[in-house]
This record gives structure tokens, C-alpha cells and sequence, in this order.
């Protein structure tokens, strides 16, 4: 297996297309080709991750943060990111990052911090919008359950928790073939009529290629009459943050040593108290401070998230408890994650955890 065929295997689990635009994600060191030897996943690439690969026989890194954010005009050793870009080159190992592709992802970064707070059936807080395109394509009436089935197959169809979904339309198409076509039906300089299907399914934007391509496979027509257009939905299963409902309502002292325990904070900063209980939870992981008005407006008793700076405390205005507990703390489960799902991608393969913890904040 190369170093590509994983990155193929990644954006299964959450496409890079989905990664925020000031991201950097996708393969950032190494050759795609390289056949892989074994894959660590870790949180953050320092040297002593890169050490630890080499131990280990890995050459890929597979890393939630990428090591490379911006650009890159020296590569001297100078900091910590030259070095692990330098001591990665020399020692052949690729460094993969798929950050907020995970982050996005319905069942990614912040379904895990979701799930280690008992929240059942979490909603996307901030759904993203411009990732849902709808293809209309028409085609002869007998060939529809064929070419819908391949759409189906190639990921269309899905909205939400229903799959296989479309809408169709009968009409009457009407076409002359010329002198150089090679038509699946009707003959050369005659008007043919026939009854067609107007097909229309919608499907994840990062698709676009694929879809077209399973067109032209399964389509019987030499021309092809297709459209594809941009929906202005919000995507419900693709976005920032999570909202949803503990199992039973919490004292705001219970749930903050209950938080403190589940992510193993050495110190939780927050709100002012509002003295009500907790049963409605927001949460974003890593610096989610962007977000707190989203928390606000859906009505959650408390927003979890970190980087929270002085003044954006005070953004709480007594309607809501903010929570800061700490970067690596709302995000340490997130290569567990990306272990377990690689696993299931890759069965046959060496997938080890991390064991260094990369935390750079220590607490007194």
C-alpha cells in the first residue's frame, strides 16, 4: 500500500474537501508513491513523534494538526517545524494532516467529545453551506433503474439519515442523429422520439468528478443532456461544533467536575454561573470562540470549546455558561479516532496509537 492509497483510504472517512479554506491539510511531506512500511496517528508531528515513527517502524505520520500551517520560505532547522520537516525528509517518512476535515465531519472531532459527555443524537451547531450539488440528466425511460442504482453506488442520493433519494420526471425527448453519429438508438438523418426520464439526485460537491464519470460509464447516449448546479442548503451532516442534550439534567458545579473528570483537565476556565441546570450542551473542539453566538442563538445552557480569550467571556451576557478547557484537552480523543476508523478501513495493516503526549501547556 502507498502513502496515496491511505490518503485515498482518509478521505473516505473525511474528505479534504470539507477542510476549511485557510486549512492545510492532505499530504504535506513525502513521496505519494512510497509504499508504507506502518502508520502512527498522533495528535501533533514534533520530533520526538517523528523519533518515536522511526522507532517504530512507521513511514507515515498520520497527524490531526498539520506541521506546516503557512508557508515555508527556509528550511535551515531554525524551528521546531523545520526540524520535523528536515528530520522526516532525511529519514523517508511521509507526514499526512487532516484537521478541519475531521473537524467537520458528523461523526468526527466533536461527535467524540459528544459522545464522552453522554449526549445523544448530536446536531451539527454550524452547518456548512456549499457542499451539496444536485444533478439533473435525462435518459431513455429503460435505462433509468440502471443509471440511478450507479449514482446510487458512487455516493448520491444521501440526505441526512435517508440514502437512495430522487426524483423523476417522464417526458418525451426528441433527437436527429448526423451523418458522424454513432447513436445507441434512432438511425442517421431521421427524428426520433422517445419517452425519457428526467433523473435529478443530489450529491456531496467533492463528487462532482466521479458523478460525471458514472454518467458517462452508464449513460447509453453518445451526448449526454446533463446539468449540475450549486444548492444553497446548509449541509445538516457536514459543519463546525455539535449541540445536543445530556441524558438527564446537571447542577452547572456537577456537570463542570464531571467535564474536568471525562477530558482529564488540569484546570477548567468559564462564565459566571447562571444558577440553572444544565441539559442542553454545545461543543466545539480546539479554538471554537467564533462559534459562542451560534451556542447562544440554539439556546444551549453551556458552550464548551478553548482558546477563549479575556474578552470573549464576556460574550456569555448571563445567557450561557463558557467553558475553556483547554486545546489539547477538547481534542486528545481525536487520534483514537482516527485509529478506529482507519482500522476499519485498513484491516490488514500496522496502525499504532501514539503514546507521546503532545500537550506544549503544562499547569501548575
Amino acid at each position: 500500500m502507498t502513502v496515496q492509497e491511505v490518503v485515498q483510504k482518509l478521505q473516505e472517512i473525511a474528505p479534504l474537501a470539507y477542510a476549511e479554506d485557510f486549512d492545510n491539510v492532505g499530504l504535506l511531506v513525502g513521496n505519494p508513491l512510497q509504499p508504507i512500511t506502518g502508520i502512527l496517528v498522533t495528535l501533533d508531528t514534533l520530533e520526538s513523534v517523528v523519533d518515536e515513527a522511526i522507532q517504530k517502524k512507521c513511514n507515515l505520520i498520520v497527524s490531526f494538526h498539520p506541521i506546516i500551517f503557512s508557508g515555508l520560505k527556509k528550511i535551515t532547522g531554525k524551528t521546531y517545524v523545520e526540524r520535523v520537516v528536515i528530520k522526516a525528509i532525511q529519514n523517508q517518512i511521509a507526514i499526512v494532516s487532516i484537521h478541519t476535515a475531521m473537524d467537520n465531519h458528523h461523526q468526527g472531532v466533536n461527535f467524540e467529545i459528544c459522545k464522552r459527555l453522554g449526549i445523544a443524537k448530536p446536531q451539527i451547531l454550524i452547518p456548512k453551506a456549499n457542499t451539496i450539488y444536485k444533478l439533473s440528466v435525462n435518459v431513455p425511460k429503460q435505462n433509468e433503474t440502471e443509471l440511478k442504482q450507479a449514482l446510487f453506488s458512487a455516493g448520491a442520493g444521501n440526505i441526512g439519515n435517508y440514502q437512495d433519494c430522487s426524483f423523476t420526471v417522464t417526458g418525451t425527448g426528441t433527437f436527429t442523429p448526423k451523418e458522424d453519429a454513432n447513436p445507441a438508438i434512432g438511425k442517421i438523418n431521421k427524428i426520433e422520439t422517445l419517452e425519457e426520464v428526467q433523473l435529478q439526485c443530489i450529491f456531496p460537491s467533492y463528487l462532482k468528478e466521479t458523478m460525471v464519470n458514472t454518467l458517462w460509464q452508464h449513460h447509453p447516449f453518445e451526448e449526454i443532456a446533463y446539468e449540475i448546479i450549486a444548492l444553497k442548503n446548509n449541509n445538516q451532516q457536514i459543519g463546525m461544533g455539535m449541540i445536543g442534550d445530556l441524558e438527564e439534567p446537571m447542577s452547572e458545579a456537577d456537570f463542570l467536575q464531571f467535564v474536568k473528570k471525562q477530558f482529564d483537565a488540569q484546570g477548567i476556565r468559564y462564565s459566571a454561573l447562571l444558577n440553572k441546570p444544565v441539559q442542553k450542551v454545545a461543543v466545539l473542539g480546539g479554538s471554537g470562540s467564533f462559534a459562542i453566538k451560534n451556542a447562544k442563538q440554539q439556546q444551549a445552557n453551556v458552550f464548551i470549546t478553548a482558546d477563549i480569550k479575556y474578552h470573549q467571556f464576556y460574550e456569555a451576557e448571563n445567557k450561557i455558561v463558557i467553558l475553556d478547557i483547554g486545546h489539547y484537552e477538547s481534542e486528545q480523543y481525536t487520534k483514537n479516532l482516527i485509529v478506529s476508523n482507519l482500522q476499519k478501513k485498513i484491516s490488514n495493516f500496522a496502525i499504532i496509537l501514539s503514546e507521546i503526549n503532545t500537550n506544549p501547556i503544562q499547569y501548575l
